[in-house]
């Protein structure tokens, strides 16, 4: 009986757990993503189709080594990749955030943080540092791969299964396609 009162109007709209998980990735990540694709945005206004070289650095360690550090001397997938990856950086927490295309969103991020620990691991060579890589199950709960990535990609699958919760977009949008929807979830 207690069970049902405190908790069934949680388990009926179920949109407090999404709104709860975009503040903590806002509190806690959104500043790191901002600050990552900064770092890749080149000079000028047209910064954001010519990336700094920093970028090439970060995203191809290795074949921007191997190209003497010239991005120039990369080809146009090399170009095509830092550009997507850097507006991602930017678009997709932004949309996390506000709870625009939440669903998609935190799919995108997902992948991205694949590909990111990927590149973290086998481009910067941190497959070879045990205390970056980590391991579950152990006592240290602060690695920087698994451990909180692991938590990253938590926050991702609540928000990808559950969508933007209350005060989201996706929310207003719902209820201006279809105004009944505002009456059978109030």
């Amino acid at each position: 009986m207690l069970h049902d009162l405190l908790f069934r109007p949680a388990d009926r709209r179920d949109l407090l757990l999404p709104l709860v998980a975009r503040i903590v990735f806002a509190a806690t990540l959104l500043g790191y993503f901002w600050t990552s694709a900064l770092t890749k945005i080149g000079d000028g206004p047209l910064g954001l189709v010519r990336p700094a070289s920093g970028a090439y650095a970060q995203i191809f360690p290795r074949q921007f080594e191997a190209a003497g550090y010239d991005a120039a001397q990369l080809g146009l997938h090399h170009w095509a990749v830092v550009v997507a990856g850097t507006w991602a950086e930017i678009l997709l927490p932004l949309a996390l955030v506000l709870g625009l295309f939440t669903r998609l969103a935190a799919i995108g991020m997902a992948g991205f943080v694949v590909v990111q620990s990927l590149t973290d691991l086998y481009g910067h060579g941190a497959i070879a540092h045990a205390e970056t890589v980590g391991a579950w199950f152990d006592h240290v709960p602060d690695a920087a791969i698994l451990d909180q990535r692991a938590f990253w990609m938590l926050l991702f699958a609540i928000l990808a299964v559950k969508g933007g919760g209350a005060l989201s977009v996706d929310r207003g949008l719902a209820r201006v396609a279809d105004p009944q929807s505002a009456t059978r979830t109030a």
